[in-house]
């Protein structure tokens, strides 16, 4: 297969969030960055690219320690899922939702939240208009838009729900003339 026409989404979620033992999503806490070692080689890695960031602090963080002399674009359709009344709740005091299938799962909207599939809708345009356009762009965002990522790219948003996204983890993305999308990788852990 031929590169030319092909433009790569690198998906980073951010570094560790300083949450507190308590669902963060809108929340803004800062990221627990790791040692600059660990960052150095994850940007030599990488090299040059578009950034392109949540305008959660915690992306920001991350984006700024990965690429100390350029400043990312933010994008506020790239914010985390809003999980309305959850937000700030200790881990521990969540609903168990587990024993909802894939597709009940992607539906349900937490009290004065939104639902996964809602947060899909509000990320798509974004993710579609990143890819676009021309070169490499590195998204630095959250679990919840690289799941939105691996969505669109398979074409299920309740399948989507099932990949693992770690912090600091690249999912690599082939956005394919025509419109078509190819998954590169996903949840590779860097450092």
């Amino acid at each position: 297969m031929s590169a030319e026409g092909m433009r790569e989404l690198v998906f980073i979620r951010h570094a560790p969030a300083r949450h507190g033992g308590c669902l963060a999503g809108r929340r803004d806490v800062p990221a627990d960055l790791p040692d600059v070692g660990t960052l150095a080689a994850l940007r030599a890695e990488l090299g040059a690219l578009r950034v392109v960031a949540s305008p959660a602090l915690r992306c920001r963080q991350t984006a700024a320690a990965l690429w100390p002399d350029q400043e990312p674009e933010t994008d506020p359709r790239l914010w985390e899922q809003d999980f309305g009344d959850w937000e700030g709740l200790p881990f521990a005091d969540l609903p168990d939702i587990g024993t909802l299938s894939a597709s009940e799962l992607a539906a349900h909207r937490p009290p004065r939240g939104e639902s996964f599939a809602e947060l899909c809708a509000r990320a798509t345009p974004a993710i579609a208009a990143l890819a676009a356009g021309e070169g490499r762009v590195a998204i630095v965002a959250h679990a919840g838009i690289v799941r939105a990522a691996l969505a669109l790219a398979t074409g299920s948003v309740p399948g989507a729900l099932a990949f693992q996204v770690a912090p600091l983890s690249l999912t690599r993305l082939l956005a394919l003339p025509g419109g078509g999308w190819s998954v590169a990788g996903v949840n590779r852990v860097c450092g």
